[in-house]
């Protein structure tokens, strides 16, 4: 993002437990997020926005969040909480819980899911009618032979350039329409 003129914080969701570098392989990583604390989470992703609107070269009232797998859950139960969001991208991250509470999202809401990733992506046709129902900007899209983490170069076994490369292309799109102005 940094790389497409954005400012991008990037906080450490267990940074709680210790941050993300203090665990020693992904497995102990995953064990510490099964412990996290939603509320918790919420109050670190807000102060993280807080932050950044704050900062003087930023326009305070253009912000964005991007979140992939636990943390495009994440970003979207952040973006049914918060009401200073102007865009929200999430990859492959469950649907909210509880779908009432999408009524409270304020901002257009872009969604990429993989077509394998069916215990997800199964369910997006739901979230999609829920948005609509309340009157919610979502756009998404089903990448075909998608797995989850399709976007991930760090994961070779699921790594799907075509994809990525699309999905990213059309992230920067979204927040070029809804972040510049």
């Amino acid at each position: 993002l940094a790389k497409a003129g954005y400012v991008a914080i990037v906080p450490d969701l267990i940074s709680r437990q210790g941050g993300t570098r203090s665990f020693p392989d992904p497995a102990a990583v995953a064990q510490a997020i099964s412990k996290t604390d939603r509320e918790e989470v919420i109050k670190d992703l807000t102060a993280a926005a807080n932050y950044v609107k704050g900062q003087s070269f930023v326009q305070a009232s253009k912000v964005g969040v991007v979140g992939f797998c636990w943390g495009g859950g994440n970003t979207f139960l952040f973006t049914t909480r918060s009401r200073d969001l102007s865009a929200s991208v999430i990859y492959y991250g469950p649907i909210p819980a509880d779908l009432d509470a999408v009524k409270n999202i304020s901002n257009p809401v872009l969604g990429h899911y993989g077509e394998l990733d069916k215990p997800i992506s199964s369910q997006v046709p739901r979230l999609a009618e829920e948005m609509k129902k309340n009157g919610k900007s979502f756009e998404y899209k089903i990448y075909a032979d998608a797995p989850h983490a399709f976007n991930s170069d760090a994961r070779p076994e699921r790594y799907r350039p075509e994809a990525a490369k699309e999905a990213w292309g059309r992230t920067l799109e979204f927040f070029k329409k809804h972040l510049q102005s």
